[in-house]
């Protein structure tokens, strides 16, 4: 069974090309929900106008499949609340 603090660890790798931190220390992540092996997450990005945006997403599907027991990855964008530098995790 996939664990949250796996999912959680992967997406540690993942890392803001302009910004040069991971995305879950930058607060981009918002839920991580898993259900039958499959993960669901839901995100922001720190600009809706993003230019990494499709390499980010791209990056995370692959971190995220590294873990044996994923069997899919459903990724969900919001700008809902928007991303400001207060979500960055000191």
């Amino acid at each position: 069974m996939v664990k949250k603090e796996e999912v959680l660890e992967k997406l540690r790798e993942v890392c803001d090309l302009e910004i040069g931190m991971n995305i879950v220390d930058l607060g981009l992540i918002y839920d991580i929900n898993i259900k039958n092996n499959k993960v669901h997450i839901l995100m922001t990005f720190t600009t809706p106008f993003c230019p990494y945006a499709p390499i980010l997403l791209k990056k995370i599907e692959e971190k995220l499949k590294e873990i044996k027991d994923i069997r899919e990855v459903d990724i969900k964008i919001t700008f809902n609340p928007p991303w400001t530098p207060d979500r960055i995790k000191k």
